[in-house]
């Protein structure tokens, strides 16, 4: 699979795994300036980048970097970024800060990770009924401790 990967900023930074290993592209800032997102803030930061899938069977996937998240108590507002094949725009990366300290974005940091994955594409079908399983119905808790 080719993923093509256009500069909309002369600054900006092209994704790039960390590791053979590393199922994730880094991501990094495209800012000419810091950025401080205070506890329960959120910022939209752009990563100066757009990219091109070759079709719908695949998308990207945005994830929080693990060491921002732990260390910090940066993660993504909406969980997970999800990047359509068809998307051509600037991909930003929204951060919140869920910690009680306030957090300085700088130029080039690295800011998530991006995933690219296979998407299954099924076909619709509305029905009064489901198939009956062992587990049924059973939802939070019903395979083992559950506290909520």
């Amino acid at each position: 699979m080719e993923l093509k990967i256009k500069k909309l900023k002369e600054n900006a930074k092209i994704p790039e795994r960390a590791t053979e290993g590393s199922a994730g592209m880094d991501l990094y800032a495209c800012i000419d300036s810091s950025i401080t997102v205070n506890p329960n803030q959120i910022a939209l930061v752009p990563t100066g980048i757009a990219i091109e899938l070759p079709d719908n069977s695949a998308a990207a996937f945005l994830y929080a970097r693990s060491g921002l998240g732990i260390k910090h108590g940066i993660c993504l507002a909406n969980g997970v970024g999800v990047v359509d094949s068809d998307y051509r725009g600037e991909i930003c990366v929204g951060l919140c800060n869920v910690s009680d300290k306030p957090y300085t974005i700088e130029p080039d940091e690295r800011i998530a990770q991006m995933v690219i994955a296979p998407v299954i594409l099924p076909s619709i079908v509305e029905t009064g009924d489901l198939s009956d399983t062992q587990r049924g119905e059973g939802g939070f808790g019903s395979s083992g401790r559950f506290s909520g």
